[in-house]
């Protein structure tokens, strides 16, 4: 995957995320939808912060010297504990 499939995949998740921020104030009558785009959003937020880890990690690698395609997409869990 190129940074530049990656920066367009965070454009769409941001995007996503952006309108299921809007929707909520939409939804905030119906409890069932509310909940739903609410569980979307926590996805989206944690696939966000994946591809931006990985952006990360080729961009190193590059400033490194090192081949950037040895980057790893790293599992939702490791990412998540990561101290901001």
């Amino acid at each position: 995957m190129s940074d530049e499939s990656i920066a367009r995949k965070i454009e769409r998740l941001v995007d996503e995320e952006h309108e299921l921020r809007n929707r909520e104030q939409v939804d905030a009558p119906n409890d069932e939808a509310l909940d739903g785009d609410r569980q979307r959003l926590g996805e989206v937020e944690v696939e966000l912060d994946r591809c931006w880890d990985l952006l990360r990690q080729r961009r190193a690698l590059r400033d490194a010297g090192a081949d950037p395609d040895g980057a790893q997409v790293r599992d939702a869990e490791t990412v998540e504990r990561y101290q901001q």
